[in-house]
């Protein structure tokens, strides 16, 4: 198995509900690893397929590969953590294939459990959600063509508090560049964080890009996106400690040279 195809077999249902009961939700701290992750120095990710084509998305999902084109994968969860977003949002848009790309290979291997389990206690759900192990920042080029994506997540990400580890932040203006490529036009960028300093510096990224534009709060009071962010681990972590949550939703517009050149 490649390092990136940590995929997840569509097993038959179970034949009564007493087996479904018997596969158990995987427990985390079996799983638990450092937060913080080197993104320049991976090595370690040695397989990755050349084209988005070279993937085998039918492992992945495969009850939604029925047909000669197949469906493809709408939504992005970068560094997905435990996969909260994923589970609170599979129901909401059950006909929207959603990924989590998290660069922690036990942490990513918590969620493939996790999602398989929840396969088997609630047969015919979870079948749209997934996960890899990846890193973001190099390789989302050999996995996803332009403008597939509608939704983008960037959900409580590493601060990386010294300024010399700055250059391992998700966001930044080339990775913004990189991820308007995947998202479509009037595609979501989700971002969040507790720490306002982290919150600030994305803010002042995507409000600086050309490609984006701020959606308003009074229009994201009908996104059931957004009432998601506090049930994630991280969100949840965060009311616990009785701390504060700091987000913002940006669209992807039209390259400006480009309605320039219409014009």
């Amino acid at each position: 198995m490649t390092e990136y195809s940590t995929s997840i077999e569509q097993k038959p249902p179970p034949e009564s509900s007493s087996s479904s009961l018997s596969v158990c939700l995987p427990q985390k701290r079996y799983y638990r690893q450092r937060a913080h992750s080197n993104p320049i120095a991976d090595h370690f990710f040695d397989d990755y397929p050349i084209t988005p084509d070279d993937v085998d998305w039918s492992s992945f999902y495969p009850l939604y590969m029925n047909n000669e084109n197949g469906s493809k994968v709408e939504f992005l969860d970068i560094g997905c953590g435990y996969g909260g977003l994923l589970i609170e949002l599979s129901s909401l848009y059950p006909e929207s294939l959603m990924l989590g790309i998290e660069i922690r290979q036990k942490v990513s291997d918590y969620v493939v459990e996790r999602i398989r389990a929840l396969r088997v206690q609630n047969p015919g759900k979870y079948n749209n959600i997934n996960c890899i192990r990846s890193n973001a920042m190099k390789y989302m080029p050999n996995f996803f063509n332009k403008s597939q994506l509608s939704k983008i997540f960037f959900l409580f990400p590493d601060p990386h508090f010294k300024k010399q580890k700055h250059k391992w932040r998700i966001i930044s203006p080339q990775l913004l560049t990189e991820y308007a490529y995947f998202l479509r036009i009037d595609g979501r960028a989700y971002f969040a964080s507790d720490v306002k300093e982290l919150f600030d510096w994305m803010y002042k990224h995507f409000d600086d890009h050309p490609l984006f534009i701020q959606v308003q709060d009074s229009d994201n009071d009908d996104d059931p996106v957004v009432k998601k962010f506090t049930l994630t681990e991280e969100g949840k972590k965060v009311t616990r400690n009785g701390g504060q949550i700091w987000h913002a939703v940006f669209r992807r517009i039209d390259d400006p040279k480009d309605q320039h050149n219409k014009d």
